[in-house]
């Protein structure tokens, strides 16, 4: 039974339901996916590097999938952007598995450190975790070809979407069609939206799990219907093709406007002096929440006013006025996981203290 990582509320465990019958293909969504749609060998020629730790699920099933195909996994102790590249062209890495965060401090190193590594052997590159910027997307294809294949789905297993690099190219900024599950766009009445409406992604699957000792949030995530959310908003095209736009509790409601924070870090990252960046809404007394952008720079020493206005001026053609962020909150590092999830909880919660002493 594995936990969710828990990045907004307490973990959850996730304890599957068991199969209606003993089944050799019990290991599939992810021996499926790794085999019909990405590619993978089942010939022990395959060398997988995992750049994230082992108790995280994803990397935890991706190395053990590897293994039942007859392939090697390199496990980083910890991720280095170009320790990375290193360990590609010295282990002569065929698969990998990532997070848009890797990616985005990939990009970040200097033209010559990129450049500088020996990638022929690299194959496939799956990513995951979270829906990745378009521009950065559209580098890394650029950069590595088109051999990055990106798919979404959660540890509750409930279902799976997939897109390769043409996929992607022609739709982007998706996460895939469904290859597992069903989905279903649903509005907050319950009811299923239309194709282009941004609603709630739940997925239809006979094998439903439960949250180990905990009803109640096996409930909220359920429908009427029968079918199960992880938490995330999206549409789906006239193609079928699935779009995130954020998670639902990441939701900023300032002045009665629901605001997606996850449009504002897309854009953030993008800048060359930003390394990292977090959007959340922290208490108002005027608009319930204002929008608050907490960046980490690639230089400390560019932080304070006029880098703030820069951003602001970078921003501004993309961005509605409502979104804009009040306050800038320059810092060294961001609250990441090993596995490059950021805990943004911990980061609301510093601002909800802020705002219970000032009170």
């Amino acid at each position: 039974m594995l936990y969710s990582s828990g990045t907004t509320g307490r973990p959850k465990g996730v304890k599957p339901a068991p199969p209606a019958a003993p089944d050799p293909q019990a290991v599939v969504p992810l021996m499926g996916l790794a085999t019909m749609a990405v590619g993978m060998p089942a010939d022990g020629s395959m060398v997988y590097l995992s750049p994230a730790p082992l108790y995280h699920a994803a990397p935890l099933g991706w190395s053990s999938t590897v293994h039942r195909l007859g392939g090697t996994v390199v496990v980083m102790e910890k991720f280095d952007p170009e320790a990375a590249l290193k360990a590609i062209e010295t282990y002569k890495v065929t698969d990998s598995q990532w997070v848009p965060t890797h990616f985005v401090r990939f990009l970040k190193l200097d033209p010559d450190v990129r450049t500088r590594y020996d990638l022929s052997s690299h194959k496939r590159a799956l990513h995951a975790a979270a829906p990745c910027p378009v521009p950065i997307k559209r580098e890394m294809i650029e950069w590595w070809g088109p051999i990055v294949n990106e798919y979404y789905a959660g540890s509750e297993s409930i279902g799976m979407t997939f897109a390769n690099s043409e996929g992607w190219l022609a739709n982007p900024g998706t996460v895939g069609v469904p290859i597992y599950g069903k989905v279903h766009v649903c509005g907050p009445d319950g009811q299923e939206l239309p194709a282009g409406e941004d609603g709630l992604v739940f997925f239809e699957n006979e094998n439903m799990p439960t949250y180990h000792k905990d009803e109640a949030k096996t409930a909220e995530a359920m429908s009427d219907q029968g079918w199960m959310t992880l938490g995330d908003i999206g549409h789906v095209n006239e193609n079928g093709f699935l779009f995130l736009t954020d998670r639902k509790s990441h939701m900023i409601i300032s002045g009665g406007v629901n605001i997606y924070p996850q449009e504002i870090e897309n854009l953030l990252v993008t800048h060359d002096k930003v390394m990292d960046a977090a959007v959340i809404g922290a208490p108002d007394p005027d608009l319930g929440e204002q929008v608050v952008a907490v960046v980490q720079p690639m230089d400390m020493g560019v932080a304070g006013n006029a880098f703030e206005e820069e951003l602001r001026d970078f921003l501004a053609p993309n961005l509605a006025r409502i979104k804009m962020p009040k306050l800038f909150d320059f810092r060294p590092e961001l609250p990441r996981e090993a596995n490059g999830k950021l805990y943004k909880r911990e980061l609301r919660d510093e601002y909800e203290a802020k705002a219970k002493e000032q009170a």
